[in-house]
């Protein structure tokens, strides 16, 4: 015996008619978009300019913190610029907000580049510019604590020395510093400063101010120096009193 299930013939088909399946064939398509068989406006509007290669672009967007410890750029192809600001990490700038005048000084800033084993100071010699490293490695040798040569420090990317010649023109490098890596250096000589300096009443201000204030003790960072002490015999005198 055959046994079917009976057929319900309110169902919805299952498949296309006739009808649809010519509907769906028969779409108008759009004419492909090229520029030699495209007459569309924005090819007529668009200046095309036939060139064997090229280059995109990407929109980056810029972001800094100052009060970091270390100096950002911006760079543009091989061109490097110190992000104005961002001076505000030396010492004697720390706190000035005069963009105007950071603006002109980061564009006296020079740009360099260093083989390893070059050196950017010699010991001894005239301390008269403000160094920034926007790529690279630096070493700083100098005498060490039983008068033999010894490295100091080092120096990498966003770091910098020299920030003691804006306050003062008479001091010397007491240290060597030599260039472990490629490196790429900004530079600000000091008369460069000194002739911002001598139009900007607000820059003067401030300096003034910073050296005022210099009498105070301040760590690499350029902040109070707190004293501390470990251990004592009697009644020591407390640090700040």
């Amino acid at each position: 015996m055959t046994v079917t299930d009976p057929v319900d013939t309110d169902q919805a088909p299952q498949s296309l008619g006739r009808a649809a399946a010519r509907t769906l064939a028969t779409t108008t398509k759009s004419v492909p978009q090229m520029q030699g068989i495209s007459s569309r406006w924005l090819l007529k509007v668009l200046p095309w300019v036939e060139v064997s290669g090229g280059a995109y672009r990407v929109n980056r967007r810029l972001s800094y913190s100052v009060g970091d410890g270390r100096v950002t750029f911006t760079t543009t192809g091989a061109e490097v610029r110190v992000i104005p600001p961002e001076l505000g990490e030396l010492a004697p700038l720390r706190g000035y907000d005069d963009e105007d005048v950071l603006t002109e000084l980061a564009a006296r800033f020079t740009q360099h580049e260093y083989d390893p084993g070059d050196a950017l100071v010699e010991f001894g010699s005239q301390a008269d510019q403000v160094f920034l490293i926007a790529h690279g490695k630096i070493t700083k040798v100098g005498t060490g604590a039983y008068g033999d040569q010894t490295v100091l420090g080092t120096l990498a990317d966003g770091d910098y020395f020299g920030e003691t010649t804006l306050i003062r023109s008479d001091g010397i490098w007491e240290f060597t510093a030599k260039a472990v890596t490629t490196c790429t250096v900004l530079s600000l000589p000091r008369d460069a400063f000194d002739d911002v300096l001598s139009r900007s009443d607000t820059l003067q201000a401030h300096l003034d101010a910073f050296v005022a204030g210099g009498s105070n003790a301040r760590n690499d960072h350029g902040e109070a120096e707190i004293s501390l002490a470990s251990g004592h015999d009697g009644e020591p005198t407390l640090p700040g009193t």
